[in-house]
């Protein structure tokens, strides 16, 4: 397991700021997950909002390996998080932060998203984007 963070860590650390999503494993809960979408959809944005429900329905997923549930589990737990790098309150660049965590999550684990998942994600934000 600490090979594979490790060798994650070193191809995403683009700078020195890198945002390491496993600090953030303790955080994730589904309570905080849903009640972060369903309180701050506007603000968060229907594309952040359908790659963070997209990442959710995979980590559901018995076929995805754990190293790739760590992996959502981290990202999914600094998105639920309003005070991290660029606080969530800050108009405009409050979100900013989550995208790249969230994007960063999903290309790790694209291997791993079913259209399933996709198609999940995208019947919520029908329900929520009404």
């Amino acid at each position: 397991m600490n090979e594979i963070n490790q060798n994650n860590d070193n191809e995403n650390n683009t700078n020195s700021k890198n945002i390491n999503s496993d600090n953030y494993i303790s955080k994730f809960s589904e309570k905080g997950l849903w009640a972060k979408i369903t309180k701050h959809y506007k603000k968060a944005g229907k594309r952040l909002i359908e790659i963070a429900i997209t990442l959710y329905y995979s980590l559901r997923d018995s076929d995805t390996p754990k190293w790739a549930k760590i992996k959502i589990i981290g990202a999914l737990g600094y998105f639920i998080l309003p005070v991290d790098i660029v606080p969530d309150f800050v108009p405009i660049a409050g979100y900013v932060d989550d995208i790249a965590v969230i994007t960063v999550a999903l290309a790790t684990v694209a291997i791993y998203i079913k259209d399933e998942h996709k198609n999940k994600a995208k019947q919520i934000l029908l329900n929520i984007f009404k």
